[in-house]
Order: C-alpha cells, then structure tokens, then sequence
C-alpha cells in the first residue's frame, strides 16, 4: 500500500467537525450527501465517539469508505445493546485487487468492537462473507414491483436497447398509463372513506398506534427515534443536478427525492402508517404498519393511490406479505425477487428468537 496512505476512523465528534469546515464535499464525489451527515449527528442516540465510519484517502483521494450507523439492538427486559450497521462498503476500481479493501474493513471491524449487523450485501462479496466469523439471523425476499416496462431499467440490463431509448419511453408511457388507469378504477371507491394526513413527525397518538407493533422490533424504537429516522432533511433535492458540485456513494441526492409520512384514518381512528421515500420513478417502502388483519387490504389500497399519484412506476420492499397483496390485488408487469440474508458478527449476540428483522431495521436509505 502507498506510503500517502491515510486511513480515518469517523467519530461523529471528527463527522461533526467535518460539516462545519465542509472537509468531505470539496471534490467530485463525497462519502455521503452533507444533508445525510448533518441528519446523521443530530441523533442523540449516537453517542460522540461512536464510529459512523472508516474513511481510505491517497493524497487528497478517496479510495475507499465503509459507512457504519451505531444503532440499539432490542434485548428484550435488560438494557438495549450497542451494535453497528455495516451499510455499505466501497473500494475505488484502481484497488480493487489490492489487499486496502480487507485492511479497511478488519479495521471497521475492530473499532466497533466486532459489535456489527449487515442487513444485506452485495452478491460480489458473498464469498468472502462465508469465509468470515458471521451468522445469518435472517434471510428474507427484496421484491421489486413494476408497473411498467421502464426504459431506463430495461437498458441497464441490456446496453444495446440504448439506441431504442425514444421507442422504448413510448411503449413504457403507454403500458404504464394504461397501468396505472386500471388500478385507478380498482381504487376509486375503495379509499373513498380514507382520510389521510401528512406529517412530518409523530403525535402522541400516531407514536401510541405505532409503538405495539415496534416492540419484538430488532432495534430498539422510541418515538424520538423514529422521528428522527423519518426526518425529511436527510434528504437534498437538486433542480438542476449536472451543476451540483459533487456525487455521494450513499443514496440522498437527486432532482426529486422526498420522503412522505402519513397515517391512514377511517373516521376518527388512526388504522395505518406508510413511510415511503420517492426518489425520481421510484418508490421506497420504510414503514407499512396496520392495526388489524381487516383493515390491511385498503391501507394497502392508500399505499397504491399515493404510488400512483407519484406516478412512480416501480416500488421496492423487503415486506413479502405486502408485495404477495399487491401483486395478488392490482395489475402489474412483473416482480424481481432476490433473496437478501442478514448477518450478525459472531461477537454479536442477537435473540432472534424474540425479535425479528424487519424492513424498517436498518433501513437507511
């Protein structure tokens, strides 16, 4: 490895540090997006020397960055338990075959105390997680519901439709529209009795309707904290992005990103809460809580008419019970489905036999 070589454990004190002398958003790509870092130390959960990082620099280049997220873990009847969200890991190309990646993982590793959880990796790295001191402690499905062709998506995975795009933005404009007006009609008179309303942190009695569903939650939920996890300011939106001065490897920045919050009432009585993030065609499932099994099918009916009056054309979540009924229920073209395995350091210990992972766990995009 170089001798120019830095290597930085990021506390939130030096995160902190970092926002008010712009340390990290000074080049063409930045670690995380400034509105990520700024949500991300105004959680008084972390504490100030919790690591939310390790950070590879060669000169004024960085090469390489492991994104950790301390977290509570719910032990049951005894005090929750420190642990940390290895969320994403990142080797610039020029070392990719090079022993930097190891060094800075190992290292992440040992400042967290071996205390780390992956809610998912990357298919690339499977072997390498087989060969580490880790556990599966959960393996569920990530569906991706499309309700059109979706011309962007369909060259990503085939390059030579490239040259097709304009036909393509056709085809997926009339198959979406005609989508999205036959599960209109399904709509119309289903969610005539909904009301819902949008907030930008929970009341006391959202916070009452949310809290029983939360308790054999993974990590450990209190109202701050869920306020805090849905709190809009994480993410930045850029009208004109080819003049925003620099990319983020984390997801946060883009020309249309939001989040929307809203409890879902019949009458007087809160019967749902749907968190969901847009991101340009796009919707990101976070939070989808129901009260009773009999209301479950028209919150996910409030679900769909928010997803269409986006006028997002697909949707992701790791909540197969949620996927099965909308595929089940409402016309679409097709599912991808890939399973998604958790992990837990050996040095971790996890009760999941009183607590299971869950969507809105460690969900942090």
């Amino acid at each position: 490895m170089s001798k120019d070589l830095q290597v930085i454990g990021l506390t939130k004190k030096i995160l902190r540090e970092a926002i008010d002398k712009n340390t990290y958003w000074k080049n063409d790509l930045a670690p995380l997006p400034k509105s990520k870092a700024i949500w991300l130390v105004n959680n008084n959960r972390i504490e100030e020397n919790d690591y939310c990082g390790v950070l590879g620099y060669e000169g004024d280049k960085m090469i390489s960055f492991i994104f950790m997220f301390p977290d509570l873990l719910n032990a049951g009847n005894v005090e929750p338990q420190k642990v940390y969200w290895m969320i994403s890991w990142w080797v610039h190309k020029s070392y990719k075959d090079t022993v930097l990646g190891t060094y800075i993982y190992n290292e992440a590793i040992n400042l967290t105390g071996k205390q780390v959880l992956i809610k998912s990796y990357a298919e690339n790295v499977t072997a390498f997680y087989e060969k580490q001191p880790f556990t599966v402690i959960a393996s569920r499905l990530r569906h991706t519901i499309f309700f059109s062709l979706d011309a962007s998506m369909l060259i990503g995975r085939f390059k030579f439709l490239k040259s097709f795009k304009f036909i393509l933005d056709r085809v997926d404009g009339f198959v979406g529209g005609i989508i999205r007006y036959l599960n209109t009609s399904k709509l119309k008179n289903r969610v005539k009795s909904l009301s819902y309303e949008y907030v930008n942190q929970l009341d006391d009695d959202t916070w009452e309707f949310i809290k029983p569903s939360c308790k054999n939650d993974l990590i450990y939920k209190t109202k701050e904290y869920v306020n805090w996890q849905l709190n809009a300011s994480q993410y930045l939106q850029t009208p004109v992005p080819e003049r925003h001065p620099h990319k983020s490897l984390q997801t946060g920045i883009s020309n249309n990103i939001y989040l929307h919050n809203l409890k879902i009432s019949k009458g007087e009585e809160i019967i749902g809460f749907v968190s969901y993030v847009v991101n340009y065609n796009e919707l990101n499932v976070k939070y989808f809580i129901v009260d009773k099994e009999e209301n479950y099918d028209i919150c996910v009916d409030a679900l769909l008419e928010n997803f269409i009056r986006q006028k997002t054309t697909f949707m992701f979540t790791d909540d197969t019970k949620l996927s099965d009924n909308i595929t089940k229920r409402f016309k679409t073209i097709f599912t991808h489905k890939v399973t998604k395995k958790g992990l837990a350091h050996n040095d971790t210990k996890v009760d999941t036999e009183h607590c299971e992972m869950l969507n809105r766990d460690g969900h942090f995009y």
